[in-house]
């Protein structure tokens, strides 16, 4: 059937801010979409709140609405542009969620809006729980045995009809949250409560516990044709238990026999044609091993994380696809690269996916993997084995490991690594290999945990051929062997005590050099060429140089925390730029999330670890004209030297001005010759160093590594035994990485993000963050233009950032923190020579593709050329607001306070021409509950009890209930505020804060520590904790509580008596 021709305009909706659980994949698959259904004529009006991506870019969809993802103004939007149709399945869970309540509220019926793709009715019986399993039922598909749960009593009813254990899995959210297992009664009473919470529709499905099952993936595609094909099917290496975005995820499958592999794939497309499922749709399987017991865990009628990776892995355009047979056309009409989509994509590589966790810079928050998501990201990688494809993963993890070894177990011995593993962590990959080296029988391995000895096998293979390595130091053909296998160069080095640079040489003068292999969906049947490309030790290399000019950007690797997708935003930019210009774009990235990663983004994709090994291999092939670091975050510029040093050309700011400005000596020099004021600071590269510096300097203190990422282990620290205690825990302090120690001076930050040509330099604004210093620029809630600061604040700024970038000598972008203080005199924080996690969220306020701008300028076209001759870009008469969204419930025992150190997972925005209107979206869109009634409860450090009364009487004027503890009671009702008195948690235990905050009657919670003391860690940890396990707002900085009363002041409507001023 051809395409829809009575439909004319179509609705997208976004899935919001990235938290963990829902991430940069709906970046990728709503940009695939919008483009697709802008191919076949359609107008695309899109709505999402996310201002780091390449979806709301104004090219990506006709109309682009950064509004606040909720029913309230999506109801609004489709009012004012009158849509034909919305797509409802591209959007995570988020947008799926929206679309829902749309037609519940008879919003799409008022407005004529019709539903494209899956139906709602479709969509209803995937996500709820009852109706699914009883569909499964009809159809004769085993599901588990499972009862639905609406209160806590019958939560637990349903727990022993079905027998413990049992695991609790919310209604209609995301990423599992909220879900787990339970054991025993008590265990199950206490994830009720936070379940039925968590669930919008206060549902909780109670099912037996299949621990130990294998866990199998299908990505599926139908049509309204009935045509139904299996995209790819994925096994994760981890059994039932772990989410599977967190679990490692192989394609194909790798252990199915073929009557597995049918079985499943038979069941998987009879339920998408019993849903009638209209797009890419992914079906979850538990398997036991031991017999051809299957069950169905559940169906994601929608793209998710999963349909994200089946395409990277198998090169099938599913977002594509999916949107083109929303509109209509069937799968035989739709034409890919080689082939028409109805043809079933066949792998003839191993692709495995690794999750990114954060818990490298929460080194408190529980490391225990279950049915909650805790990554923020992932890397995949493709190879010829099990072994090279698994290798090539954990090199790109970039979490300091290159090979399955990790110096934390040297010492374990083999009980304790046993008992290790038995639950299943981020690093228990490494514990196993461990455990393999010391002898340890498989089969114990086996039973505890309970993965599949195919891979066990495999893992063993790895760490045997460590020692044949070893023992032929230098040989050839040894050396070829282990490059087959996977092995990295820096490995080889460790074993033959050489450094990564001399193996490189020895290969080269061995010519041990990969070769490279296409993904082309169809294991080469066709003749075809798709420029996506893998590498390994073969003979036939497929990938075609060309005698064009080529450029080289190295993309950003997985998203972590502090380096999110707003990388991938400028790399993307960039690649558009060059090809414009005329050159060939070659990407190298790993992250199976991101736009940069489609192959239709640049000319040629390389899917391979951001190490120097594997950027080299592919320089040797292509030979580029130039590489380009300044864009791929701090991952590409950490490359950067050992590049340089390998001969390589880096374009744009080169090693030496990247140097000028990460080097604190180098840095000081330039600083000092211009006469531009920074904070008073020494490196001190051992503990009774950094003791002496802090005392001459004075407290309060900023410590901080240098070369860092996203504020890596920053602190703010108010004595000496602080000080110690930090030095010795939070960082490796030695000669070779030096510690900084700087004055900590409290004020107001700003930052630019500026483009410098080597001469002249272009500043598209100034952005103001609302909270002082003292929180990481990354969490602050940021606002454009400065709303603020003073004329002469601003020309300060302006004229350092004009004199920074020439000075160091930068080329391309680069971003600058400062700190104005209480007399208006300016320092420099830092400065970042290359583009910044703000790039995104200040070219679409101001208008201004900085990226691209910049990508000119490191082709060598000045700002003049490019007819950019203003310094500073006249400022917009509307107020934009950047505010963060951070994903705490996800991680069991981190401590929400806020710090330098960066703790945020994405960001949303708000933008208007009443700044308090601005705000107000922007918090909405973050995620945080704006209510303008109920109880406060405050608990203030000494230090900011005056501060705070202004506040908190704000609070009582708009009638608020104020609670406090005992202190800050006192004070607050000797300044004639009414305020009930909470017991502290050490006063005998008491929990009379956590019991009120989980009964929901708590609408904020203010808690502020004083940095002179340290941290009271327990009492106020404990109530921070407490508040976002129950979804109740938190505030630990008094800058934002200000924003927030302007906000709720402007919403509340006032009440007064008739003869009042």
């Amino acid at each position: 059937m051809p395409k829809r021709t009575d439909i004319h305009k179509v609705l997208v909706i976004g899935s919001g801010p990235i938290v963990i659980g829902q991430a940069a994949e709906f970046d990728y698959a709503g940009t695939q979409a919008c483009l697709a259904l802008r191919e076949e004529g359609y107008e695309v009006v899109l709505i999402n709140s996310n201002p780091a991506t390449i979806m709301t870019d104004t090219d990506i969809a006709d109309k682009v609405y950064m509004e606040p993802l909720n029913l309230e103004y999506v109801a609004r939007i489709i009012r004012h542009e009158r849509p034909d149709a919305i797509v409802p399945g591209l959007g995570g869970q988020t947008g799926l969620n929206l679309a829902v309540q749309l037609a519940k509220k008879g919003v799409l019926k008022e407005c004529q809006v019709e539903i494209l793709g899956t139906s709602f009715e479709s969509i209803e019986k995937a996500e709820d729980r009852q109706l699914f399993k009883d569909l499964c039922e009809s159809l004769g598909e085993p599901v588990l045995p499972s009862e639905t749960a609406n209160s806590i009593e019958e939560g637990l009813k349903a727990a022993a009809d079905i027998g413990y254990p049992v695991v609790l899995r919310p209604a209609f959210t995301l990423g599992g949250t909220g879900g787990g297992f339970a054991d025993d009664e008590e265990e199950c009473r206490e994830m009720l409560k936070n379940a039925l919470a968590i669930s919008p529709a206060h549902q909780v499905l109670v099912e037996k516990s299949i621990k130990g099952y294998k866990e199998i993936e299908y990505e599926v595609m139908r049509d309204a044709n009935d045509t139904a094909i299996t995209i790819c099917n994925m096994e994760n290496l981890d059994p039932v238990g772990v989410h599977t975005g967190d679990s490692i995820v192989v394609a194909p499958s790798q252990t199915l026999t073929n009557k597995e592999y049918h079985m499943l794939r038979d069941s998987a497309l009879k339920i998408i044609r019993a849903l009638q499922i209209e797009g890419g749709c992914n079906v979850q399987f538990a398997l036991d091993p031991y017999s051809f017991q299957y069950y169905l865990i559940e169906v994601n009628p929608r793209v998710s994380r999963s349909s994200a990776l089946a395409s990277k892995a198998s090169g099938y355009p599913i977002a594509r696809v999916s949107a083109k047979i929303a509109v209509g056309l069937h799968l035989d009409e739709i034409q890919l690269a080689n082939t028409c989509a109805a043809f079933e994509p066949a792998l003839d590589y191993v692709v495995t996916k690794i999750a990114r966790f954060p818990f490298d810079k929460f080194s408190d928050a529980n490391n225990t993997l279950n049915t909650q998501m805790k990554a923020t990201g992932e890397v995949m990688s493709i190879g010829r084995t099990m072994e090279e494809s698994l290798l090539k993963a954990v090199r790109s993890l970039e979490t300091g490991v290159c090979h399955i070894y990790h110096k934390k177990f040297d010492d374990w011995n083999i009980d304790r690594l046993l008992t290790y593993i038995k639950t299943p962590t981020d690093d228990r990959l490494y514990a196993i290999g461990q455990l393999i080296r010391l002898g340890c029988d498989l089969n114990l391995i086996y039973n505890a945990t309970k993965i599949d000895m195919f891979f066990l096998e495999k893992i063993k293979n790895i760490v045997e051929f460590e020692t044949t390595v070893k023992a032929h130091c230098g040989d050839a053909q040894t050396l070829r062997d282990a490059k087959k296998m996977g092995f990295s160069d820096k490995f080889i080095g460790m074993l033959w005590d050489m450094s990564e640079a001399d193996v490189f040489r020895l290969r080269k003068a061995e010519n041990i050099f990969p070769i490279y292999k296409m993904i082309d969906t169809c294991a080469s049947e066709f003749a075809s060429y798709v420029p996506y490309f893998y590498s390994t030790y073969e003979r036939e290399n497929e990938s075609i140089v060309s005698d064009k000019k080529k450029i080289v950007v190295l993309g950003s690797g997985p998203i972590r925390i502090g380096q999110g997708v707003e990388f991938d935003y400028s790399t993307v930019h960039a690649i558009w730029s060059i090809r414009d210009a005329g050159y060939e774009a070659i990407i190298i990235n790993n992250n199976p999330e991101t736009v940069s990663t489609d192959y239709t983004t640049s000319d040629k994709l390389y899917f391979e670890p951001l190490t120097v090994e594997d950027v080299m291999n592919v320089i040797e092939l292509e030979k580029p004209d130039g590489v380009v670091v300044s864009l791929g975050g701090q991952t590409a510029i950490n490359l950067a030297p050992p590049l340089d040093a390998l001969g390589v050309p880096i374009i744009g700011t080169d090693v030496e001005a990247i140097d000028k400005s990460e080097n604190r000596d180098s840095f000081e020099k330039i600083m000092n010759e211009l006469g531009i004021p920074q904070p008073k600071g020494i490196a001190v590269t051992n503990i009774e160093d950094g003791v002496k510096v802090a005392q001459q300097i004075g407290y309060p203190v900023l410590v901080r590594p240098s070369f860092v990422l996203g504020g890596r282990a920053m602190e703010i620290v108010a004595n000496e035994e602080s000080l110690r205690h930090y030095l010795q825990n939070a960082v490796e302090i030695d000669v070779d990485q030096p510690v900084l120690v700087d004055k900590y001076i409290m004020g107001k930050e700003l930052e630019v993000d500026a483009i410098c040509d080597g001469k002249d330099v272009f500043i598209p604004g100034i952005m103001e963050h609302v909270e002082r210093t003292g929180v990481h620029s990354g969490d602050s809630i940021s606002i454009y233009p400065t709303f603020s600061v003073s004329q002469a604040v601003k020309d300060k700024i302006i004229d350092y950032t004009l004199r920074l970038g020439p000075a160091i000598g930068i080329v391309g972008l680069y971003n600058i923190q400062f700190i104005a203080d209480s007399h208006d005199d300016v320092y420099v924080i830092e400065v970042n020579p290359r583009s910044s996690r703000t790039v995104p969220f200040l070219s679409k306020a101001t208008g201004v593709r900085m990226a691209d701008i910049a990508t000119k300028v490191i082709l060598g076209h000045s700002l003049k050329d490019q007819g950019i001759d203003e310094v500073y870009k006249t400022e917009k008469k509307r107020w934009y607001v950047k505010a963060p969204a951070f994903s705490f419930s996800k991680l069991k025992g981190m401590d929400t306070y806020l710090s330098p150190e960066m703790k945020s997972t994405g960001e949303a925005i708000g933008y208007d021409r009443s700044l308090k209107r601005a705000l107000y979206k922007a918090l909405q869109s973050s995620g945080l509950n704006v209510a303008n009634y109920g109880t406060v409860l405050v608990t203030i450090a000494d230090s900011d009890k005056a501060a705070a009364l202004d506040l908190v009487r704000r609070f009582y004027n708009l009638g608020f209930n104020i609670e406090a503890t005992n202190g800050t009671a006192k004070y607050l009702k000797a300044h004639g505020i009414r305020t009930r008195v909470r017991k502290k948690l050490s006063e005998n235990g008491s929990d009379e804060i956590l019991v009120a905050l989980r009964q929901g009657h708590i609408a904020y919670v203010i808690n502020t520590i004083d940095v002179s003391h340290g941290d009271s860690h327990t009492d106020g940890a404990e109530i921070r904790r407490a508040a976002v396990e129950n979804n109740v707002s938190m505030f630990t900085s008094l800058d934002t509580v200000k924003v927030l009363l302007d906000v709720l002041e402007e919403i509340t409507i006032g009440v007064s008596t008739i003869d009042a001023e």
